[in-house]
């Protein structure tokens, strides 16, 4: 399972980087999740450079593609240009979103009225492209999931890993990055709210 980690200039650390961690978990499995960028480093909203590890033309290729956030999305959003890049296909792609991330699926037209989770700083600007924001750190229809909060990656990585995998897979995954002497609370709340939105899986 290749994953694309969207990752542009802005991007919030703890959206690709705690999703990939978890995602790189199963590389014995199969599974590899990249740093996936318009140009060859991206730089955090706290300056971290990063060198991207794929192009931003593997979002097509990718079986599975996680959007982040960062404070240049509404830009991005903005930019017809980049998006007509973004060639996503959730007929045979897991695609997820977290934060402002879910701003680019409303305007690729990946989520419609569907209801869907974002930050509280920028439910505005996705409210205003369309969607109904829910309060929620986690929703998914179909192949489709989006997130709110920088803390809710483990839920759109063990739902992609759920969903693209199996569920064991997910709890070996979250399993490893939780807290100690809380793992299996930890495991079992995330494993319960992925499950909840799964029934049409």
């Amino acid at each position: 399972m290749q994953v694309a980690i969207l990752t542009f200039d802005g991007f919030n650390e703890l959206d690709s980087f705690v999703a990939a961690a978890i995602l790189n978990r199963l590389r014995p499995h199969g599974w590899t999740a990249h740093i996936t960028a318009p140009t060859e480093t991206v730089t955090s909203l706290n300056g971290v450079i990063v060198h991207r590890q794929r192009p931003l033309e593997f979002v097509e290729e990718a079986d599975a593609v996680l959007i982040g956030s960062g404070h240049r999305t509404r830009e991005i959003a903005a930019n017809p240009a980049m998006l007509a890049r973004l060639r996503l296909d959730p007929a045979r792609q897991l695609i997820a979103a977290q934060c402002s991330g879910t701003l680019l699926l409303a305007k690729l037209g990946l989520i419609g009225d569907l209801p869907a989770c974002t930050d509280l700083t920028s439910k505005k600007w996705v409210v205003e492209a369309g969607v109904t924001v829910i309060d929620a750190p986690f929703a998914a229809h179909g192949n489709v999931a989006t997130a709110g909060g920088c803390l809710a990656a483990p839920y759109l990585a063990g739902w992609m890993i759920a969903r693209g995998g199996s569920p064991d897979l997910a709890r070996e995954a979250l399993h490893y990055v939780a807290p100690v002497g809380e793992k299996d609370r930890f495991v079992n709340h995330a494993l319960a709210v992925i499950a909840r939105e799964m029934t049409d899986a």
